[in-house]
């Protein structure tokens, strides 16, 4: 069974920083081979929205919102993906969640838990 772990997050002032970590654990070849992780956040009463992504090749997009002040990235070899996040907002407060899925098959998914973010003074 896959297991996608995140860990992070807590809480901070505005203008705080946090990182953020995923890893997926037991991921099929097909899956490992070819597929995108991202983030995505969701506050109270909101839906779930993107955050960042990143492909095992390396492309890489960012909602316009975190542009400039949060940074993905990623260690294939051990299915792991981070989130540095940098001058955070209250607007940033949310539920992130990782997600891991295919870039070959429509539907080949995986999300975890998520973790807390909370940025307020």
């Amino acid at each position: 069974q896959v297991q996608v772990v995140e860990s992070g997050g807590g809480s901070v002032p505005p203008g705080g920083s946090l990182g953020l970590s995923c890893s997926v654990w037991r991921t099929p070849a097909s899956l490992f081979r070819s597929n995108v992780m991202g983030w995505y956040s969701q506050a109270p009463g909101k839906q779930r929205e993107l955050v960042a992504k990143i492909t095992t090749g390396g492309r890489i997009t960012y909602s316009d919102s975190v542009k400039g002040r949060f940074t993905i990235s990623r260690e294939h070899t051990k299915n792991t993906m981070y989130l540095q996040m940098t001058n955070l907002k209250p607007e940033d407060s949310g539920i992130y969640y990782c997600r891991i899925s295919s870039l070959i098959r429509d539907g080949y998914e995986y999300w975890g838990q998520g973790t807390q973010v909370a940025v307020s003074s």
